[in-house]
């Protein structure tokens, strides 16, 4: 049976992240969106364990979770990312992991034993003075069914290849312990077909999650997984012998991600990887060495032409979210304003989940329910049809579907 998996978002205690990532919303949220089994967040956090310890209830013996105050089909995986600053080989190292767990008391052992040392209170992501390897050795020490592996694997400042902080291999990273890592994380800037390029990633599974900071921004990338039972072994299995379960991932146009490009945001500068070369990696505008980005770092680590796919690699297809079509189509601003909340409240109500109406329904029904605009806008995001200009250091991309032509063409028939 086919699952929608999203199993990296924060909870409201991470800095930056919005108020109202509480259990219930989160879950109304997955509802909407059409997710199955969503990650818990922020687990090292003792107000949000808490939270997970008294609201959510075991799913027999799965290692799933519910929550107890309002059952419902979605299934809770223990997750949380952890942030590690350290100094290796001569530089500091900022590397962002992605841990699962296997119950909520292999979660205490472990956030008992980091709560001795570090300070896990201050932030729903903790900052953790400890190396890659020591981290993954300490988590498989309390229960070896722990899963770790790396957080958007390609940003420049807190990843495991990223071009500030980062390594040129996993075996730099986590040494003796690269044995006991499974999986990856593409992170919204890259897509499977960049990854491909990286043979040294092939050994791996590759996931695509939301890292949402919001309930809006979940699902944003996710993972179709085909599980003949719902549990974390069968999960732990997945990833562990890299099984052909992982259907496809739902990914983010890389483009529109916050590290796609080269560039200075102060400055207002971007460019793509052939121009930074030519500038030596220099800002035309400051004269500073540029942030480089996530396309660049996959051209400097890539032993594969673009185009390569191995051999039996899982399907992705790319999307845009919904509210963010409708106000494209709308030629509104803001995705959060009424009159495209009203007509994505209209559409789920009427037609289904989310990503069923970006995959599945009827273009003819979305049309009927949403008018023609808002119906073009999904028809041309499933066939590619758009433009998106890219995001640079911590700068989104924006999405274009409808051109200035078409949008001023729209204006005189209105007036």
């Amino acid at each position: 049976m086919k699952y929608v998996a999203d199993l990296h978002l924060h909870s409201r205690y991470s800095r930056a992240c919005s108020r109202d990532l509480e259990l219930p919303n989160i879950q109304a949220a997955c509802l909407q969106k059409g997710i199955d089994i969503i990650g818990s967040a922020d687990f090292t956090h003792p107000a949000w364990f808490g939270n997970l310890h008294n609201q959510l209830a075991e799913d027999g013996s799965s290692g799933l979770y519910y929550l107890k105050a309002a059952p419902t089909k979605v299934r809770w995986l223990l997750s949380t990312e952890l942030s590690l600053v350290y100094k290796d080989k001569g530089k500091t190292r900022r590397i962002h992991l992605v841990v699962h767990a296997p119950n909520l008391q292999a979660v205490k052992e472990l956030n008992d034993f980091l709560d001795g040392k570090y300070n896990i209170r201050s932030d729903g992501r903790p900052i953790l003075g400890i190396k890659a390897p020591d981290l993954v050795k300490l988590c498989l020490s309390i229960n070896p069914r722990f899963l770790i592996y790396p957080a958007h694997i390609w940003t420049p400042w807190f990843s495991v290849f990223g071009s500030k902080s980062g390594f040129d291999t996993l075996e730099e990273c986590f040494d003796e312990q690269t044995e006991n890592i499974y999986a990856f994380e593409t992170g919204l800037s890259s897509d499977p077909a960049m990854n491909w390029r990286v043979s040294q990633l092939d050994k791996l599974l590759m996931l695509s999650n939301s890292d949402a900071h919001s309930c809006h921004n979940l699902a944003r990338e996710a993972n179709i997984l085909d599980l003949d039972e719902l549990s974390y072994d069968r999960f732990y299995n997945l990833l562990k012998n890299n099984q052909k379960s992982l259907v496809k991932t739902i990914e983010f146009y890389p483009e529109e991600g916050m590290y796609h490009w080269d560039g200075h945001r102060a400055c207002n500068f971007s460019c793509p990887p052939e121009q930074s070369k030519k500038l030596k990696n220099i800002c035309p505008v400051c004269g500073k060495p540029l942030i480089i980005g996530v396309e660049n770092r996959v051209e400097e680590l890539a032993d594969r032409e673009i185009g390569f796919k191995p051999v039996g690699a899982s399907d992705y297809v790319k999307l845009v979210e919904l509210d963010k079509i409708i106000a494209d189509s709308l030629d509104i601003k803001t995705r959060s304003s009424t009159k495209v909340q009203a007509f994505y409240n209209k559409l789920i109500n009427e037609l289904g989940s989310e990503l069923k109406i970006l995959l599945e329904i009827d273009i003819k029904e979305i049309e009927r329910v949403a008018g023609g605009q808002i119906a073009l806008g999904v028809a041309r995001v499933r066939r590619g049809e758009l433009e998106v200009v890219p995001g640079f250091d911590g700068q989104y991309g924006v999405v274009k579907i409808f051109t200035q032509k078409e949008r001023e063409a729209r204006q005189r028939k209105l007036f």
